[in-house]
């Protein structure tokens, strides 16, 4: 039995049937040449054959118990309520594959079961095929999720070995004998390390509360991003409503870097620009012009490098991006001025407090929400946008080469747009999510990579200029 932390349980409360708490992974495949018909199916069936189903993944959520919210192991768990073959019985298009999968990203996963599912798509045109697997937000966060899927993945074509990622982890906890009660002394050391903890906890709460208060009281500018200051004026903010849409591209990281060496930027600095730009031009084309910076939601991971467990350790901050009206390189050096001060808002401040800090802003939104407030009152942001980092070389499952990666997260109380960046095999890829009823997402997507055109045509002329 493993308890919830309150970051884990807040998914669980957080989540409705308009609102579903999972986050995902899209997978593109290429099929070794020369496959049989059979080949997807046969993937499926070796490695339901192989392998055992290991923690978090036999798990399931117990809400009522005099110990309060916990995992236990469940005892009849059955393969055909997670895993699933897909074929049309015909070819379909890359973008039909997609679509499939926004309607396999909407609905709630079953709380009755392990909270996860893997779904192969086979028949995408080109000989190629799709991996879909999601998993509720508590069983981990994205960081953990790349390092599962990634411990894999084989590292060569020739090496036809796959691990899904529900067997990754398979040692379990063993059963210890009866416990002698700890001594006195340690009791009290124990004690002292939580009251120490405790106190720089509260402190680093206090001194991020008193940062909105100084900056709402006008006694600074810009220093850092007010909460619940963003106007409802964007189809991106408001109650989640039931659909999901997905859309997808991705940049060259070589010409990414090159950009970030020729303007001494990071690619956060960079991502951001062209998301920032992609946005308020996505707006424009459907009548809407904004006189204020776009702001978002940026997830920060809080594991000091500890990816392989299970649960959530990551705080959120709140970034005001670039004013409007900005030429593509004003636009970078603002919005690398905002990051800084992202910075230095968070210096000093212990991962436990960012953790609390962000649970109280967290349960503030989803009060909001439960009231139905949420078209009425300012929100944290227009959009979350998040960075994962992966694997710089190619990754191959039984043989075939994954072409491409992306993420398709969860919505945010308030929020109705999601954009996750991933870098894999030297493309950074773009997974946005958002409500269905945000018109044309594959847009959005498309001018994040023509704002990026448009800013390394800016930084070249500047530099032919100079």
């Amino acid at each position: 039995m493993k308890k919830l932390s309150l970051m884990d349980l807040a998914f669980f409360v957080a989540e409705t049937e308009d609102s579903p708490k999972h986050v995902a992974g899209l997978m593109r495949c290429k099929k070794p040449a020369g496959s049989p018909a059979n080949y997807c199916e046969t993937l499926i069936k070796t490695a339901l054959e192989s392998v055992d189903v290991a923690p978090p993944f036999d798990q399931i959520i117990h809400f009522i118990s005099p110990l309060g919210p916990h995992w236990s192991t469940c005892r009849h768990f059955a393969y055909e309520n997670h895993v699933f073959y897909h074929h049309e019985g015909r070819a379909i298009s890359w973008e039909e594959a997609k679509e499939k999968v926004s309607l396999l990203h909407e609905p709630m996963l079953d709380r009755s079961r392990p909270l996860w599912e893997f779904h192969l798509i086979d028949g995408i045109r080109g000989g190629k095929f799709a991996l879909y697997f999601k998993l509720h937000h508590s069983y981990a966060d994205g960081m953990t999720m790349t390092s599962w899927m990634d411990k894999g993945f084989a590292r060569s074509q020739d090496d036809l070995a796959f691990i899904p990622p529900w067997a990754i982890n398979p040692k379990r906890q063993r059963r210890q004998g009866k416990r002698q009660l700890p001594k006195p002394g340690k009791v009290l050391c124990g004690l002292a390390d939580l009251a120490k903890q405790q106190a720089r906890s509260a402190g680093g709460i206090m001194k991020l509360t008193a940062q909105q208060a100084i900056e709402r009281a006008g006694l600074t500018h810009d220093a850092v991003s007010l909460l619940f200051n963003t106007p409802a004026d964007t189809p991106m903010t408001g109650s989640a409503r039931s659909g999901r849409a997905i859309a997808t591209s991705g940049i060259s990281m070589k010409r990414v870097y090159d950009l970030c060496d020729a303007t001494c930027s990071t690619l956060n600095h960079v991502a951001l620009s062209c998301i920032d730009g992609a946005v308020h031009s996505y707006l424009a084309k459907n009548g809407i012009v904004l006189d204020h910076p776009i702001s978002i939601q940026m997830p920060v991971n809080l594991r000091n490098g500890q990816d392989g467990n299970s649960g959530n350790r990551l705080g959120i901050t709140v970034v005001d991006l670039a004013h409007p009206g900005l030429s593509p390189y004003r636009r970078l050096r603002e919005i690398g001025f905002k990051l800084q001060n992202v910075k230095y808002q968070v210096a000093g401040i212990p991962a436990v407090a960012f953790e609390q800090f962000t649970f109280l802003a967290g349960s503030i939104s989803e009060a909001i929400s439960k009231l139905g407030l949420t078209d009425l009152l300012p929100t944290n942001g227009h959009a979350v946008v998040s960075n994962l980092p992966g694997p710089n070389d190619p990754r191959y499952v039984f043989g075939s080469r994954v072409e491409r990666m992306y993420p398709i997260s969860t919505l945010s109380p308030g929020l109705r747009l999601n954009i996750t960046m991933f870098s894999y095999d030297g493309i950074l890829h773009f997974g946005l999510v958002a409500t269905r009823d945000l018109e044309d997402l594959q847009s959005l997507a498309d001018q994040v990579v023509a704002e990026f055109n448009e800013l390394d045509r800016s930084v070249r002329h500047r530099r032919t200029k100079s």
